[in-house]
């Protein structure tokens, strides 16, 4: 059989392509489902069709048909046959229809049926479940009978999945047009194929939706046919025993936000105690922790002397009559579900008339509830009226007595599903409630309607969301407080609004998908979660408060949905074909049903989603088509009625654009939001709206335009992907800007392109190509005038040079590049580097002052642009300064702020910089734990981004700190590491520094090593010589001191440390490692963190927690300090205090 869809050849007598999940034509009866479904369904679906047409919904699937049928009934009498088959058929439908599905197809021996649509429930899977269950159960019996009577054995298998189908159009005759989402029926169909004679297969997604509603057991991986991987498959064995509060709680998470709720029901327990009845209800939305409110205060030791009796009403069972009664009067009487009726006659009636009064009258009711009273009783022969009467008095006059012996708590849970006959109960009890000892507790969503609100004794408790405080302790709880997931916790209790439910059935979809990794309450982020994606379960639920909705409100809140989570009055007004009044009424119907609520008067009314997941929900059942034409409504209603300020709506306009498939709109605005995020170093919104532009312009038609602004936006794209450490994207984007600006000839382009590649070849370790792109980038500059461009291509240069260690000419490049870029360009990132790297290359050749002046320069332009990237170049080379010249406090502080920022503000190629050079510090004050873990992590950094310039002196620090740990074998091996890339690379700086660390590792061996020590450090001190690194110079001369002291030769030594102190002294150097009496011993230490940067002490506190003798404190003082602070370190807004000595 051939598909028609996807020309899939599928083997006779298929109902689904195996390839696409198409239906084929059903090969049975074919009667249309209005022929079978039940009045009461039917009318449901017809009455709301106009809602559910055209939209995708979540649904659970059900396949159900007779194994080996053909082979059963091949040799029957056809009459016979049928007969037969019906018979399974009507069984089979009457499941469905039990709970609330719908059978979509009759198909000869089998069916297959919906739940969740066309009729949306939030507990679909479930009902699908049941409903299979019920099938087992009642074809069980008319199995038997069949082969007792016929000798035909019937055997039925039933496959079960749940997911994603979009319902087209319902007929008049119930007929319905879907199309399956993936896999929805493909897996339900193999599922049934796959199941044993006699039971029901179900998919991990129907399970997970389920939950603790049924029993199974779980068949283990299993290939399925059109899997690419093995699906875990369980078999339905039972329903879980009925739910209810004493259940076991060891799913629950810790119980938040909820004492001054308990202490309102507390009060009223004690007034009922007294004999002042009290009604305590319940309300609010699903999820928000009604039922968890009342277990925890029935198990509370208020309670400990009151008889509770609980029951809660079901979704799937409304038809029930007297359900939760019945569940109630067990509960009372103790029954036990094998009790047959003769002793549930003679429990009831002993118990009943223990409590006194006249209860004899009462029993008959309360027995025949509990199907155990004789069918010749007079009770029967009442007239239906009567006996319902007689039974609400029964029932009341039963509560009433116990309260005489004993305190009474009553639960009624769910009452929005509560049965006609439980709410003439609660009716009837309310008006007796005030003179009892009697609290009744009961809950309900908001759209439950009662008339009870007058009643003596009756509180309505309205239940709200977790306020931040409660929901942040509740994610405490839930996945911890690890730094990596500060700005995942926020975007949590933003997106579920406070409700306990959703944020953990979120967590739960985090962990499965792999986002954080860990366990319960100390999880950490894996990998950037991105979009959260809605959980079918929660789903479920507000699907089917959004299919409750009258057609028009429903279709304004799908509407308002693609318009965002904010919703201005006038946009909704502009995109919706509602009249004014009508949709100020729909708005309000939305409002108190608690979709919306006001968000703002003026200047425009505005409105916003009480949850961020509901507009996701409703904005997922839209299909493609829908979404997209009122996004495009959306632009132009924005560009018409904010024409006067559209510079405020570029990114809902950039959004709408590409949602709208407006592409020429979608680039340019796309193109402003990236440039604005850029501005506010916000990298990864930048590069996402880059990229969207680049996804819009390939829509327009090509043409020398159209490729021009496709190489611009590429030269766009490039600073944030470089600053994010994505050197492999910049990379490509810079060929593919390089080729389109060779096709057109544009020279300049051209050379705005090589910039990047100057760049790109620098941090790669390929510095001579990079000086070569570089010199030819300037030169292209000069001849059209382009400043900009210049400025980049030297900046690149100068830091190639230095890179080389050629220091002079890198200076000489560095200092006509500040000339050439003057006061016009002092806010831009050229020239705060070039600043920066004048200033490393002065200290390296011990010009500390000069390098001060510079540092200066480069800070005040940094603050000035207030550009994170500006700005943390600037404090990292106020901290490497200050690192050379040995003052480490004063390094510590901007190298702390620079890492925090490079952190918080995903400046992922930057931060190895600063992580080193801060361990580096840390090494040297004597916090060697602290400062190795920094040091290991700016390596391990830099190799993962492919970033090779200054790696070798970054590995040279990690052999100091290795150094420093006593770890010796590691040291050496890094450091000879380090050597071989800066011989490698031609850095002859680095290598002069690695050749000092190897003569300080060799020294360790004491006189055995002297000879190798004094080897490497004399070749390092003639290598900084020849460049003129005279703070290295120095540092070399102490080294060999301390070696030629070791091994007894003093006047050699003595000279070593002559010619040390006398470069120390000319260049203001503060050995670090010369004894107590520096700051080293100082540093006691207190870190005091100005008020107004709360981000830094987080950061300092969680990175210095485990050093013993550093404090990190938030200044909290309000008006001007008295105390002497270090002015220099009042600019990175902080203060340095040394402990008092004790």
């Amino acid at each position: 059989m051939k598909c028609a869809g996807c020309e899939h050849d599928n083997p006779p007598g298929a109902r689904f392509c195996n390839n696409c999940g198409a239906r084929f034509q059903a090969a049975g009866p074919g009667l249309a489902p209005g022929a079978y479904t039940p009045r009461h369904l039917a009318e449901k679906i017809l009455t709301s069709r106009s809602a559910l047409e055209g939209e995708r919904k979540q649904v659970t699937v059900l396949f159900a048909d007779l194994k080996g049928s053909m082979e059963l009934l091949a040799d029957r009498d056809p009459e016979e046959a049928r007969e037969l088959l019906d018979g399974v058929l009507e069984r089979m439908m009457e499941a469905v229809h039990r709970y609330e599905g719908t059978v979509n197809q009759v198909m000869g021996d089998g069916i297959m049926a919906l739940f969740g649509a066309p009729l949306a429930h939030e507990d679909h899977a479930i009902r699908a479940c049941y409903a299979a269950l019920r099938m087992k159960e009642t074809l069980a019996s008319y199995a038997e009978e069949s082969e007792r009577a016929r000798g035909v054995p019937l055997r039925i298998r039933i496959g079960i999945n749940s997911g994603e189908v979009v319902v087209r159009s319902i007929g008049s005759d119930l007929d319905m047009d879907y199309t399956a989402v993936g896999q929805t029926t493909h897996l339900a169909a193999r599922m049934e194929q796959m199941a044993d004679p006699n039971s029901a297969f179900v998919t991990p997604g129907t399970l997970r939706l389920a939950g603790d509603a049924v029993i199974t057991r779980s068949l283990g991986l299993r290939p399925v046919k059109g899997l690419d991987a093995p699906l875990e498959i369980h078999e339905l064995v039972g329903a879980a025993p009925a739910r209810t509060l004493r259940r076991a709680t060891e799913r629950w998470s810790r119980f938040v936000g909820r004492d001054a709720e308990l202490e309102r029901l507390q009060r009223m327990l004690a007034d009922a105690r007294q004999g002042h009845g009290q009604v305590a209800a319940l309300t609010a939305e699903p999820g928000v922790g009604k039922s968890r409110l009342v277990y925890e205060f029935i198990t509370s030791p208020q309670t400990q002397e009151w008889k509770i009796l609980e029951s809660s009403s079901l979704s799937y069972d409304k038809a029930g009559a007297w359900q939760p009664i019945i569940d109630v009067l067990r509960r009372h009487f103790e029954l036990g579900e094998r009790d047959g009726a003769g002793a549930i006659r003679t429990r009831v009636t002993d118990r009943a008339l223990a409590l006194g009064g006249d209860l004899e009258s009462a029993l008959p009711p309360i027995l025949a509830l509990l199907d155990a009273l004789p069918e010749d009783d007079p009770f029967w022969t009442l007239e239906s009226r009567e006996r319902r009467g007689a039974t609400l008095d029964a029932l009341t006059r039963l509560v009433l007595k116990e309260t005489d012996r004993q305190p009474l708590l009553l639960v009624f849970e769910n009452l929005q599903w509560v049965d006609p006959e439980t709410q003439a109960f609660l009716d009837a009890l309310l008006t007796r409630v005030h003179a009892a000892r009697l609290l009744l507790l009961v809950d309900y969503r908001p759209e439950y309607e009662h008339h009870w609100a007058s009643e003596p004794g009756f509180t309505e408790l309205p239940i709200e969301p977790l306020g931040p405080a409660a929901a942040g302790e509740l994610l405490d709880a839930l996945i911890g407080r690890d730094r990596s997931l500060g700005p995942l916790r926020e975007l949590l209790v933003q997106r579920s609004n406070g409700n306990p439910f959703f944020l953990e059935e979120i967590v739960r979809t985090l962990v499965e998908t792999g986002v954080v990794v860990g366990e319960r309450g100390a999880y950490r982020l894996a990998t950037e979660a991105g979009g959260l994606q809605v959980p079918a379960t929660v789903q479920a639920v507000l699907a089917a408060r959004i299919d409750r909705l009258p057609h028009d409100e429903k279709l304004l809140l799908q509407s308002a949905a693609v318009i965002g989570t904010e919703v201005a009055f006038a946009l909704l007004e502009a995109v919706t074909d509602l009249p004014g009044d009508s949709l100020r009424g729909a708005l309000q119907h939305l409002q108190a049903a608690g979709f919306l609520h006001e968000a703002g008067l003026f200047p425009d009314l505005e409105y916003r989603f009480r949850n961020a997941l509901t507009r996701d929900v409703a904005y997922a059942s839209l299909l493609k088509e829908q979404r997209r034409t009122l996004h495009a409504r959306i632009v132009e209603a924005i560009e018409r009625l904010y024409r006067d300020r559209l510079s405020a709506s570029v990114d809902q306009l950039a959004h709408h654009a590409s949602r709208g498939e407006v592409w020429a709109k979608a680039a340019v605005y796309n193109r402003q939001v990236g440039a604005r995020a850029v501005a506010r170093a916000a990298n990864v919104d930048a590069v996402r709206a880059f990229e969207a532009a680049l996804a819009a312009l390939r829509h327009l038609p090509p043409g020398p335009e159209t490729m021009e602004r496709g190489i611009d936006l590429r030269l766009d794209l490039r600073p944030p992907l470089l600053q994010l450490g994505r050197l492999d994207e910049v990379l490509a984007v810079s060929r593919e800007a390089e080729e389109m600006a060779q096709k057109i000839g544009d020279e300049q382009r051209l050379a705005r392109i090589y910039t990047y590649l100057v760049n790109y070849h620098y941090l790669t370790g390929e510095t001579k190509l990079a000086i070569e792109y570089g010199l030819r980038c300037a030169r292209v500059g000069e001849a059209c005038d382009d400043v900009a461009l210049q400025g980049l291509a030297r900046q690149y240069v100068g830091q190639s040079y230095h890179v080389l260690g050629e220091y002079a000419r890198a200076e000489q490049t560095l200092r006509e590049n500040l000339d050439l870029l003057g006061a016009q360009h002092q806010g831009g990132t050229p020239y705060v580097a070039s600043c920066a790297w004048l200033a490393l290359t002065l200290a390296d050749l011990g010009e500390f002052e000069a390098a001060y002046a510079c540092l200066d320069q480069a800070h005040r332009a940094a603050e000035t642009s207030r550009h994170a990237w500006s700005q943390v170049i600037a404090w990292t080379m106020a901290g490497l300064v200050a690192l050379r010249r040995g003052h480490l406090a004063r390094a510590v502080l901007p190298l702390e702020r620079s890492v925090e920022a490079c952190r918080r503000k995903r400046l992922t190629l930057w931060q190895p910089i600063p992580s080193s050079l801060l361990g580096l510090t840390f090494v040297r004050l004597g916090h060697v734990g602290e400062g190795l873990g920094l040091l290991e992590q700016g390596v391990a950094q830099s190799r993962e981004l492919g970033v090779h310039a200054y790696l070798p002196a970054w590995t040279t620090n990690l052999a100091e700190g290795l150094l420093a740990d006593g770890q010796l074998a590691r040291a050496r091996a890094t450091v000879e590491e380090a050597l071989a890339l800066a011989r490698a690379g031609g850095e002859r700086g680095h290598e002069a520094a690695a050749l000092a660390l190897l003569g300080r590792v060799a020294a360790q061996a004491g006189p055995a090593g002297a000879a190798e020590a004094l080897e490497h450090l004399d070749a390092a001190r003639r290598l900084a010589e020849t460049l003129g690194l005279r703070p290295l110079v120095a540092a070399s001369h102490l080294d060999a001191a301390g070696v030629l002291a070791g091994a007894g030769e003093a006047e050699r030594a003595a000279e070593h440390r002559a010619a040390a102190d006398r470069l120390t002294g000319e260049l203001g150097l503060r050995p670090w490692h010369d004894g107590p009496e520096t700051e080293v011993a100082e540093l006691g230490h207190l870190f005091i963190v100005a008020r107004s940067n709360p981000e830094l002490y987080d950061f300092l506190t969680q990175e210095l927690s485990g050093a013993r003798r550093i404090r990190v404190l938030l200044d909290r003082r309000q008006g001007d300090r008295e105390e002497p602070v270090d002015q220099d370190l009042r600019t990175w807004g902080l203060a340095l205090a040394p402990r008092q000595h004790e």
